[in-house]
C-alpha cells in the first residue's frame, strides 16, 4: 500500500532547517548534524513533547489542535501567510478538495473575461489556464485553455524571456502555488506535475524543496514582448466565487501611457478570434 502524503511533516521538517539556534534564542552546542533546528529544540520552543513533535513530523498524528499549531509557527519563526499555510495543513478540517474533478468556469465570468479588453485569463489552483481572451493569448500564445503557467515558465524558454523578472517571479510562482494547493496535496495532477517539473527542472526541485508559501495577490508586471516591446502592466488576482480556487487574473497598463498603446497594437491585431467561444472567450472542453 502506497505511503500516505504528509504534507504537514513534510512542511516543518523543510521550516525548521532554515532557523538557526541563534535565530530562536538558543544556545549553539555540541556538534549539529542536521541544519537548522533540531527536533527537540522546536519542541521546546513551542512547549509540547518531544515525541509529539516526532509524531507530527512523521505523520502519525494528523489532527494537531490550532493552539499548537500555533505555537510551532510561532518557534519555527513563520509570517502571516507561511502560518495560515500550516494551519491549513493541520486543521481537523483538512480534507482533499476536488481530486479530479471537472473544472468550469462560471458562465458570468466567462462572459467578463470575453468582454475585457485588456489581456485575462482565468486558473485553477493548479495554475492550469480554464479560460483566455484573444487579449491574453496575444500577449503570451501560453496564455490560452489547456497551458500550465508553472510548467511554462520552466519548460519554456519563450515564457522565461518574455520576463526580464524571472527570477523572483517564479520564487513568488512556486511559492504561490504550494500556497493554493495546501487543501489539495494528494490531488494525483498536483504530484505529478511536482514530479514532472522536479525532474525537468533544478530551479523548479530547489524552490519547491524550501516549501516557502506567499499569497498571491496583485502587483506590478515587466513583460518585454517580442513584438511589443517592455511592457510595464498592473497584475489583478480576482478569487471567482463559487469555485474550489479559481482565480481571475487580468493584466493592464496605465491608460494613456506607452505601455496601453503598444498593448492595443498588439491585442488590435488578435481581434478575430474565429469561434473561440463568446466574444473571443476560449474556454476548456477537457477535465482539468
Amino acid at each position: 500500500m502506497a505511503e500516505r502524503p504528509n504534507p504537514l511533516g513534510e512542511y516543518v521538517r523543510a521550516r525548521r532547517a532554515l532557523v538557526t539556534p541563534e535565530e530562536a534564542g538558543l544556545p549553539s552546542t555540541g556538534v549539529r548534524r542536521v541544519p537548522g533546528l533540531r527536533r527537540e529544540e522546536v519542541a521546546l520552543l513551542a512547549g509540547i513533547s518531544a515525541d509529539y513533535y516526532l509524531r507530527l513530523e512523521q505523520g502519525r498524528d494528523r489532527n494537531p489542535s490550532a493552539q499548537v499549531l500555533t505555537a510551532l509557527a510561532r518557534a519555527l519563526r513563520l509570517d502571516a501567510d507561511a502560518t495560515a499555510h500550516l494551519l491549513r495543513l493541520g486543521a481537523a478540517a483538512y480534507r482533499p478538495e476536488g481530486r479530479g474533478a471537472y473544472e468550469t468556469v462560471p458562465p458570468g465570468t466567462e462572459r467578463l473575461v470575453a468582454a475585457l479588453p485588456m489581456p485575462a485569463f482565468v486558473e485553477s489552483r493548479r495554475l492550469d489556464i480554464l479560460a483566455a481572451n484573444a487579449a491574453a493569448t496575444a500577449l503570451s500564445p501560453r496564455l490560452a485553455v489547456g497551458g500550465n503557467r508553472l510548467r511554462d515558465a520552466f519548460l519554456d524558454p519563450a515564457d522565461r524571456a518574455l520576463y526580464p523578472d524571472w527570477e523572483s517571479a517564479t520564487e513568488e510562482l512556486v511559492a504561490g502555488f504550494r500556497e493554493s494547493v495546501a487543501a489539495a496535496s494528494d490531488d494525483p495532477r498536483c504530484a505529478e506535475l511536482v514530479r514532472e517539473l522536479t525532474l525537468a527542472s533544478p530551479r523548479f526541485g530547489r524552490l519547491w524543496a524550501r516549501h516557502d508559501v506567499h499569497v498571491c495577490t496583485g502587483g506590478p508586471l515587466r513583460v518585454d514582448h517580442p513584438e511589443a516591446g517592455r511592457l510595464l502592466l498592473d497584475r489583478e488576482r480576482l478569487a471567482v466565487a463559487g469555485t474550489a480556487g479559481q482565480t481571475l487574473v487580468v493584466y493592464h497598463p496605465d491608460p494613456g501611457g506607452e505601455s496601453a498603446a503598444a498593448l492595443a497594437r498588439l491585442t488590435g491585431a488578435a481581434a478575430d478570434t474565429g469561434g473561440r467561444g463568446p466574444r473571443g472567450v476560449a474556454r476548456s472542453q477537457s477535465a482539468q
